[in-house]
């Protein structure tokens, strides 16, 4: 009896921009698992409290893992990628700035921190341990005609920041390019929601997920499915143009998807819908709106 060995993507295979010229790494079939190895938003390059962000250049900032050329994957695609398994190390950082974040302006001087993880959480402090929420930062596909930094955010997917990437998650992506060339990195032990310091606990790991692509399927894409919502994911110059956005992709999907009457999907956000911010620190903001999968399930509507 024969058994195939895991394939997997080495932390080593980065990229900093996504990009239709990156040459992929891996070349998969539709429906199949694969691993990818990431390194930490830094390169992995802050291990102690005397190594500090600004000696990180910026060429080493936001590394992700891949491309991986999806076979099947065809501009006008949907890739559903989900995220059957995150693992990460057992210990991360954190780094402060001046000049970034909610609190750059307030910085007056640099400084880094590292933190064990011990039995699935964080050792904050000698009074508060967090568990571990494992999320993945950076994740993507390549535009049709551009190249988009690692470290931003857009329709492509990228530097979302949503803590609800997470295992057990289904992220459903554009497909711009042949193959899709899908990438991530900057796994996240835990992040609350805004990201108002300028990172998570930052930290390297591995994330195995089963990648297809979707036929003859328009979505409101980035779209995500986690635990007991679906949620759409806009990223704009500003949160209020960002959550506007999220909210009309959502609507759109109430009407496209569930034929939904306009004022009555409009309706329907109103009381049931949540707004959240992702984050708030990187070149454009990231809001999602977040539905009750109920709804989907009160019009007997499957999500591919």
């Amino acid at each position: 009896m024969s058994t195939s060995l895991p394939i997997i993507i080495p932390k080593e295979q980065v990229i900093l921009k996504f990009s239709p010229s990156n040459p992929p790494v891996q070349v998969i079939k539709s429906g199949s698992t694969i691993t990818f190895e990431t390194c930490d938003c830094f390169s992995n390059l802050i291990q102690k409290e005397d190594q500090l962000f600004s000696s990180v250049g910026w060429d080493k900032i936001n590394p992700a893992t891949g491309p991986l050329f999806v076979e099947g994957a065809e501009p006008g695609d949907v890739l559903k990628v989900e995220i059957l398994k995150i693992n990460i190390a057992d210990q991360g950082v954190m780094t402060a700035a001046p000049k970034f974040g909610v609190f750059g302006d307030l910085l007056e001087e640099e400084k880094t921190k590292v933190f064990r993880i011990k039995d699935g959480k964080v050792l904050f402090n000698e009074r508060i341990q967090i568990p571990v929420r494992p999320m993945i930062g950076v994740i993507g596909t390549a535009p049709a005609n551009e190249e988009i930094p690692t470290g931003t955010p857009g329709q492509h997917g990228g530097n979302m920041d949503c803590k609800r990437i997470v295992e057990g998650a289904t992220l459903y992506l554009p497909v711009h390019v042949p193959g899709a060339l899908l990438s991530m990195g900057d796994l996240h032990a835990v992040m609350g929601d805004g990201e108002v310091l300028i990172c998570g606990l930052e930290i390297p790991g591995e994330v195995t997920i089963r990648v297809s692509a979707i036929k003859d399927k328009i979505l409101p894409l980035p779209m995500l499915r986690e635990g007991d919502h679906l949620m759409a994911i806009a990223s704009a110059e500003t949160v209020d143009l960002a959550a506007k956005q999220a909210t009309i992709q959502m609507h759109s999907f109430l009407t496209n998807e569930l034929g939904m009457e306009f004022n009555e999907a409009a309706m329907l956000l109103s009381l049931v819908g949540d707004l959240r911010i992702c984050q708030v620190v990187d070149p454009l903001m990231t809001v999602r709106m977040e539905l009750p999968l109920s709804v989907l399930e009160d019009y007997h509507y499957k999500l591919v």
